[in-house]
């Protein structure tokens, strides 16, 4: 896959980051990028829906981070005991040089082939700091565009005891792309079950 020539960006522009950082809790504590779905690790296959253009690749994850380096760059939660996403996003936007970060969770194996370049178009028209991915039913806000700048911002907002993902991006300059119909494509496999009964 490769970035839409009508999305008008520069893929060097754009790191993305793959949150691997949770403490799988339903998943029997086992790390979640790295259990096999369709006898492949979960990681492999949200690789696979970067487009080839994106060059810079981070993981955020919290635990095998050798197994971890052998498929991209890698980053740690800089605060302690597994907090959520917006502390493995704090941390990557903290290692990430590029003006955007594409951000993708590592437990959502088939997002929409034109997640990137729609996130980039209306993140441009809006002229948005933040932009998410919504189906038309349920906001994905770990679907998204962000800038990078936005990283002291979001410290403060975790300093001061915050982690709430829609709750920071209501304080930000956020809007919505709209992915409806296509609800599919972001189911998330949450638990043993969710990926024993799709292998």
């Amino acid at each position: 896959m490769t970035i839409n020539e009508n999305s008008n960006y520069h893929p060097e522009s754009i790191t993305a980051v793959i949150l691997a950082g949770g403490a799988g809790r339903r998943m029997n504590n086992q790390d979640k990028g790295l259990l096999q779905w369709y006898d492949t690790p979960l990681i492999e296959h949200v690789l696979k829906t970067v487009p080839q253009d994106i060059k810079r690749i981070i993981i955020s994850c919290n635990r095998n981070q050798d197994r971890y380096r052998h498929y991209a760059d890698t980053v740690m939660d800089t605060i302690s005991g597994f907090q959520g996403p917006l502390a493995g996003i704090y941390a990557a936007l903290r290692a990430v040089h590029t003006p955007y970060a594409f951000i993708l969770p590592c437990d959502s194996p088939c997002p929409p082939l034109d997640l990137l370049a729609k996130l980039y178009q209306t993140h441009h028209k809006h002229h948005a700091d933040i932009t998410y991915a919504s189906d038309g039913e349920r906001d994905q806000y770990l679907f998204a565009l962000l800038n990078t700048q936005l990283s002291d911002n979001l410290g403060g907002y975790l300093a001061s005891g915050g982690r709430s993902v829609n709750q920071w991006y209501r304080q930000c300059n956020s809007v919505s792309a709209d992915f409806s119909g296509q609800q599919q494509a972001f189911q998330n496999l949450n638990t043993i079950d969710d990926i024993t009964s799709q292998t």
